[in-house]
């Protein structure tokens, strides 16, 4: 299976958080192959800071295997994790990172701090970007502009 295809699913998540009026970042975790979790962005529906994509995606893999290390599984996410997102991929041992668009506002794999290479932290996840970057970032600018209009236009 391709990172492309394994994105894709990643972007139907992230139009599911749009439809929830949530910031469109959906996530997927991969092994052998498989998808073992997924996460939309949720934190207005769950009054919960911490609900990224990244994080439910990972929670929900960590419940399907029954063990928080996820050695040997790749995390797909459609906009570059911040720092705490970061932190628990790290903590999770996540092997890979394929993300789409860039975040030069918070992101934490590259665009403002690279704490995936941080060389005084213990786990370091590969990391490839860009994936998808295109449609992943058409949706984020999308849904952004709609805010903007719906919010003039009251």
């Amino acid at each position: 299976m391709s990172d492309e295809l394994f994105m894709r699913e990643a972007i139907a998540l992230a139009a599911q958080a749009a439809q929830q009026q949530e910031v469109p970042v959906g996530a997927v975790v991969v092994k052998n192959g498989e998808i073992i979790g997924r996460g939309s962005n949720a934190p207005i529906a769950l009054h919960d800071p911490s609900a990224h994509a990244e994080m439910l995606a990972l929670r929900d893999a960590a419940k399907r295997i029954g063990n928080y290390r996820l050695v040997d599984c790749t995390l797909y996410v459609t906009l570059e994790p911040c720092a705490m997102c970061a932190g628990a991929i790290q903590h999770a041992r996540i092997a890979r990172l394929v993300y789409g668009a860039a975040d030069p506002k918070t992101g934490a794999c590259g665009s403002v701090v690279d704490l995936m290479n941080e060389p005084k932290l213990n786990h370091h996840t590969q990391v490839i970007s860009g994936v998808l970057a295109e449609d992943c970032s058409h949706m984020l600018s999308a849904f952004f502009k709609a805010r903007r209009l719906s919010k003039s236009a009251q």
